[in-house]
C-alpha cells in the first residue's frame, strides 16, 4: 500500500487542517483491523504530501521529522445507543445548534456552509426526552468506495462517528472543540444512497477533556459502525 498520503482541502474541519475524523479513517485503511484507535497529536495540513510509518504496533503519521498522528489496532466493546426512529432524528436535527453558532462552519462533516454533495452535512440535534443527540444521513455518490461503488468508503463512516460527539456536551464559552482520539470499529458496510440514522452522547467529562460515543445504524436498524471520541476544549 502507498506510504504517501495527502488531505484535499475538501476534507477541511478547521479552514487550514483535516477534519479529525475523515484523517483518522485513512489511518485506520493502513491497519489490518475492523478496529482501530488514532491519536491526534498535531493539526493535520491540507495539500500537503504526508508520510505513513510502519511500525511493529501499528503507524505514525509524519510531516519531515513532525509526527502528526498515532494509530494502533483496537476493538470496542462499549454498548451502542439504541436507535432512535427516522422520523425522531429528523425532526432534531432541525434544532441544531450550529444553525446559529459554529467554530468551524466549512466543516467538511457538520459544517452548514456546505452544500449537498459537497460536505456530510451532519446535523444533530437533540432528541427529546432523551440524553442522545441524532440526525438522518442519506449518502451520496461522491463517498463510494474505489473497491466496490456500491458502498461508502470508510473513511467517511470514521468522519461522521467525529463531529457529532462535539454536539453532545455545552458549547464552551470561548474556546473551541477539537478531536484528541477517536476509537472507532466498522460493524457493516453501508450503501450508497442508504437512509441510516446517527446518534450520540456524552459518556463522561473532567475539566476540559469529554468522552463520547456516536453510532451510525443502517436503514435494517443495525448497527454499522460506533465510535469513541475524546474531545478537548482549546482557548481560541
Amino acid at each position: 500500500m502507498e506510504n504517501k498520503i495527502v488531505i484535499d482541502k475538501r476534507f477541511c474541519g478547521p479552514s487550514t487542517s483535516g477534519n479529525g475524523g475523515y484523517v483518522c479513517g485513512l489511518l485506520a485503511s493502513f491497519i489490518d483491523s475492523p478496529g482501530a484507535i488514532v491519536r491526534l497529536l498535531k493539526p493535520i495540513p491540507l495539500d500537503t504530501e504526508l508520510e505513513i510509518q510502519k511500525k511493529a504496533w501499528g503507524i505514525i503519521l509524519v510531516e519531515g521529522d513532525t509526527v502528526l498522528a498515532v494509530a494502533r489496532p483496537s476493538r470496542i466493546t462499549f454498548e451502542p445507543p439504541l436507535c432512535p426512529d427516522y422520523k425522531e432524528v429528523k425532526a432534531a436535527s432541525e434544532k441544531y445548534r450550529g444553525f446559529i453558532s459554529h467554530w468551524f462552519p466549512d466543516c467538511f462533516v457538520c459544517g452548514p456552509h456546505r452544500g449537498p454533495g459537497d460536505g456530510l452535512r451532519i446535523f444533530p440535534g437533540p432528541i427529546e426526552g432523551s440524553d442522545l443527540i441524532g440526525c438522518p444521513w442519506i449518502p451520496d455518490a461522491s463517498l463510494a468506495s474505489k473497491s466496490n461503488s456500491k458502498y461508502v468508503s470508510t473513511e467517511f463512516i470514521w468522519a461522521i462517528l467525529d463531529c457529532p460527539g462535539a454536539f453532545t456536551f455545552p458549547e464552551p464559552v470561548g474556546e473551541v472543540i477539537l478531536l484528541g482520539e477517536l476509537q472507532a470499529e466498522i460493524l457493516k458496510s453501508v450503501s450508497i444512497g442508504e437512509r441510516c440514522v446517527i446518534v450520540a452522547r456524552e459518556i463522561t467529562h473532567k475539566g476540559r477533556k469529554h468522552h463520547t460515543v456516536t453510532a451510525l445504524y443502517g436503514e435494517s436498524g443495525a448497527c454499522c459502525a460506533i465510535g469513541i471520541g475524546t474531545f478537548l476544549t482549546a482557548s481560541i
